[in-house]
């Protein structure tokens, strides 16, 4: 081969490859510099994003943690506490709507990124924030997970005092729908809530994750949603991103769906698009049509940037981080709204 003919191709070659680089890394800095609705222009940490817009609350209340020297898994569990401790939401914690039999059956999980830990509780009964029990299956346990009366009971351990979650008013529904003995579908909406999925981000990119449900209303005792299960409810990558789930538990569950949202992140997708595309391959898989999936993802990434969408329009979701805190609406793949027979609950 001539020489001049070898230079060029070496030439040539080495070209392509600086030109490879060069491309992967324009296509990086624009997707890291897409700015999104929700974006926050000169981050600010921590930054708390959540479901719904009572997360709003949760997530500044998490905010509030940090500030008073909490680590960023004390302030998911306890920004969740707010939730959970609110009597007129009807869809976690106390004041939840019960099972079949009447009884509130609780569901949560907790994920902390830096060293990849989890720890969760499904169907569990009486206590009031089944998010901190999650976290001391976590950190005192070498389980993930722990369900039923064994999950009760290792709370008490732990020095959990029993509480009653079944307020007068879901006592009297349930009784209401005995009568009836029909499968109530609950509302999906701004004014009646479902599962609070929050994600949190600390100043060196760390990322945490926590969910927490009472599931789906008269769901059959011993039901357990997505919302308990890691990579379904909840998912936490620290080198990627985190995602969350709200809406029917069963389509997400199915799909591992917040583990999806986070795989589409690690292949370049923004958190809106990775939530939209989860979505669309769902709908790809599943035998319901788009309109009747209800499901919802957030997400959030390491460089900041977070959104959401939903299948039908009406998914709104928080965020909050030291300057300021507001409720966003996310993107909606249907036109359908979300409203009495938008599914049902974790």
């Amino acid at each position: 081969m001539p020489v001049n003919r070898r230079r060029f191709i070496q030439g040539s070659t080495g070209l392509s490859a600086i030109g490879a680089i060069g491309f992967m890394q324009n296509r990086y800095c624009l997707a890291a510099k897409k700015k999104e609705s929700s974006a926050v222009p000169d981050l600010d940490t921590p930054l708390f994003i959540a479901t719904w817009p009572f997360g709003k609350a949760s997530c500044e209340a998490a905010v509030k943690v940090t500030r008073q020297g909490g680590s960023m898994v004390d302030a998911i569990e306890q920004g969740i506490w707010v939730t959970e401790a609110d009597v007129k939401n009807a869809s976690v914690g106390i004041g939840g709507i019960p099972n079949a039999a009447g009884q509130v059956e609780l569901d949560a999980c907790i994920m902390t990124g830096p060293d990849h830990n989890a720890g969760s509780v499904g169907g569990i009964q009486d206590v009031l924030h089944p998010i901190s029990v999650a976290r001391m299956v976590m950190e005192k346990t070498p389980h993930v997970m722990l369900v039923g009366d064994g999950a009760k009971q290792f709370a008490i351990d732990n020095g959990v005092s029993p509480t009653q979650l079944l307020t007068d008013n879901q006592q009297k529904r349930w009784q209401d729908w005995k009568k009836q003995q029909s499968a109530e579908k609950p509302k999906i909406d701004e004014d009646h809530h479902d599962t609070i999925a929050m994600l949190g981000l600390d100043s060196k990119g760390d990322l945490y994750g926590g969910c927490s449900t009472s599931g789906w209303g008269y769901k059959i005792p011993g039901r357990i949603g997505d919302s308990p299960i890691i990579g379904s409810g909840l998912y936490v990558d620290n080198k990627v991103g985190a995602a969350g789930a709200t809406g029917l538990g069963e389509n997400v569950m199915r799909h591992c769906g917040s583990f999806l949202v986070v795989e589409m992140m690690r292949h370049g997708a923004t958190p809106t698009e990775a939530c939209q595309q989860a979505i669309q391959r769902i709908a790809e898989l599943d035998p319901k049509n788009l309109d009747n999936l209800d499901i919802n993802f957030i997400a959030l990434n390491k460089q900041g940037v977070y959104g959401a969408a939903g299948t039908s329009q009406g998914f709104k979701y928080s965020m909050a981080d030291p300057r300021q805190s507001k409720v966003l609406t996310a993107k909606a793949l249907s036109e359908k709204s979300i409203g009495p027979e938008g599914g049902n609950r974790k």
